[in-house]
């Protein structure tokens, strides 16, 4: 980044954790709500930090953080070093494990990272049965884990879970990590090796797990220069292909949440001059959110607009704060003088981030307010570009006729202002969709970020989390993203019946009788084909446009999960007028099982239906025997 070859070859990144709540600091480094999702970014992620590693080789050593079930920093007088996440097997199997299950059996990565928190009753990073038990043991870790920066002596020191330091040494190690991010361990390991709390031959197994991480990365390999990656320098920063990349990942990743009589995109020949007001229309370090290098150079939203059309910048208020309303007047102003209004509000890391968990979902202070004058205010049309890392309840401006549409574009980083203009003026079409639900500010209300339950519980008034669990009214759905063009889609191929073989007479007798469903370990998964189903997507529209078709599945009626899952999306380019053919292939075991509240994966057996896009398809599973009940 902007080390200039003082930096290391480790990078304690991707964050995985789910964003299970929209007031969460931190969910803007995460890929969202939907644990399918995260698990199949922190794959990628993890391969593309790491190279293809080829003779067990790494490029860079990835981290997978915060294992597990951490997703609250500091709401209502509750903090990360003293939280204990009651979680069920069920929760923590279908939900809160996926991605990281990802990053070790699907990315190979080098590291995981456990977090501060307690999960029922235990630190993390002093869990046998989280660190050595799942990860190392059942998913198989080719690497060494890492604790959070000083969590060992978080353990001690703030949850008073050990009596001395050497106790948290030792317990620490002995539930199977490898390295402390901090001094605790350098301080305190040789006292609890003394006192015997601890082994030689477990300390130096936490050795070899991370000196074998250093030999995979080259270190032990004499000079860098004579290696495929020891010639990287600053001048491989910056590249004109990097910018380029910044611009592209800006663009897809904008969303188009309303767009009221096609009032988008915009005409440089119709609006010739933009009024473009907010606190971050002319942001520039607002633009990366947090965890990020030194920007090549900045493209602000005002700027971007700029390179379109004359504008008039007004900010309306000094900060995303709000606190007051005296410069109002002289936004609507611009707002009447101009052929259309851009409206760029939001957040940045002074409302949400690291350690800062949100209170409400509102825009903030007097944000709204400014968001409606204006609109009255303006001549032409009024385009609302929210700015922020997490959901934001702004139902007021959906159901307001005046403003024309409404974009999320998340933290855009540096050519965020570029990108922002191109889709403003159809330079790009929006083909981005919302990887959480944005929720209505009441559904926070009564909700204590402490519960970590995913589940609805209508008994006691428990609403549930996610678009998987949460029934009730929300503000703009997950998954949503509109284009300015439309695609239509029709269903070509597509079987309706799958039969799940069993791996043996014997399994099928031990398999229990309480429910219609298999237990994925009883199915022979090997010899099962995958369900091809075959869609055809047509551009209807006049624009070329980039389409995200996603496929979700929902087992048959019972007592199983959520209605709908995520299993897979598929994302291609079609230009106006054409068609093309796309093949999702549905695994049986993989794709239409559920975790049962034991922690326990099974196939349930009977009518899954298959929701790709607006098509929906039925298949019905049955085992190889024709049993409906195994």
């Amino acid at each position: 980044m902007y080390n200039g070859g003082m930096a290391g070859l480790t990078y304690w990144s991707p964050n995985v954790n789910i964003f299970r709540d929209p007031r969460w600091g931190r969910g803007q480094e995460t890929p969202g709500e939907d644990p399918v999702l995260a698990a199949k970014y922190a794959a990628r992620y993890v391969k593309g930090l790491q190279g293809d590693g080829a003779g067990n080789r790494l490029k860079v050593a990835a981290c997978c953080k915060h294992y597990t079930a951490y997703d609250l920093d500091n709401w209502n007088g509750v903090n990360r070093f003293h939280f204990n996440a009651r979680v069920s097997k069920q929760d923590l199997a279908d939900t809160y494990n996926v991605p990281f299950k990802a990053c070790v059996v699907e990315g190979n990565v080098a590291s995981v990272m456990c977090s501060y928190n307690q999960v029922n009753g235990k630190p993390t990073c002093a869990d046998p049965d989280l660190l050595k038990g799942t990860i190392r043991g059942q998913w198989r870790l080719n690497g060494y884990i890492v604790s959070d920066c000083d969590s060992v002596g978080v353990l001690y020191e703030e949850q008073h879970y050990t009596r001395t330091p050497e106790e948290a040494a030792a317990d620490a190690i002995k539930a199977g990590l490898d390295l402390d991010c901090g001094p605790f361990l350098a301080i305190h390991t040789e006292a609890a090796l003394r006192r015997g709390l601890v082994s030689q031959l477990e300390i130096n197994w936490a050795l070899a797990n991370t000196m074998t991480v250093q030999m995979r990365l080259g270190m032990f390999d004499g000079e860098p220069w004579a290696h495929q990656y020891g010639n990287l320098g600053p001048r491989d920063v910056c590249t004109p292909a990097h910018q380029q990349l910044a611009l592209e990942a800006a663009r897809q990743g904008i969303v188009l949440l309303e767009n009221r009589g096609r009032s988008l995109p915009l005409s440089t020949r119709r609006h010739r001059t933009v009024a473009v007001i907010g606190p971050n229309s002319d942001v520039t370090v607002t633009m990366i959110g947090n965890y990020a290098g030194v920007a090549c150079g900045y493209t602000t939203p005002l700027q971007g607009i700029g390179r379109y059309t004359r504008t008039i910048y007004q900010a309306g208020c000094t900060d995303v704060h709000c606190n007051g309303n005296q410069l109002f007047g002289a936004a609507e102003a611009a707002a009447r003088q101009a052929d259309a209004t851009v409206l760029v509000m939001g957040l940045d890391q002074s409302i949400e981030a690291e350690f800062v968990d949100r209170a409400g979902l509102l825009l903030p202070g007097h944000q709204q307010e400014l968001v409606s004058r204006v609109a009255r205010a303006s001549r032409g049309p009024t385009i609302l570009v929210l700015m922020s890392g997490g959901p934001i309840d702004v139902t007021f401006a959906k159901n307001d006729p005046r403003i024309s549409a409404i974009i999320w574009v998340g933290y855009p980083g540096q050519a965020g202002g570029t990108a922002i203009a191109d889709v403003l003026f159809g330079t790009t079409n929006p083909g981005g969709k919302l990887p959480m639900t944005w929720y209505p500010q009441n559904y926070v209300t009564h909700l204590p970020m402490t519960d970590m339950a995913m589940r609805a519980d209508p008994a006691r008034g428990y609403p549930g989390r996610t678009y998987r669990f949460y029934r009730g009214p929300v503000v703009f759905p997950f998954g949503l993203g509109l284009s300015y063009t439309t695609f239509a889609h029709n269903l070509a191929h597509g079987p309706t019946s799958v039969s799940v073989p069993l791996t043996s007479l014997k399994a099928t007798a031990n398999s229990t009788m309480l429910s219609k469903a298999v237990r994925v370990s009883h199915a022979d998964c090997n010899a099962l084909s995958p369900l091809d189903v075959h869609v055809d997507v047509k551009n209807t529209g006049s624009m070329d446009g980039t389409h995200t078709l996603l496929v979700f599945t929902s087992p048959p009626d019972g007592k199983w999960a959520a209605s709908k899952q995520l299993v897979g999306f598929h994302k291609i380019h079609i230009a106006a007028g054409s068609e093309k053919r796309l093949r999702i292939s549905v695994h049986a075991c993989k794709h239409l099982s559920v975790v049962d509240r034991f922690g326990i994966r099974r196939i349930p057996l009977g009518e899954h239906k298959l929701q790709i896009g607006d098509l929906s398809h039925h298949v019905s599973l049955q085992t190889n025997s024709g049993e409906t009940k195994v």
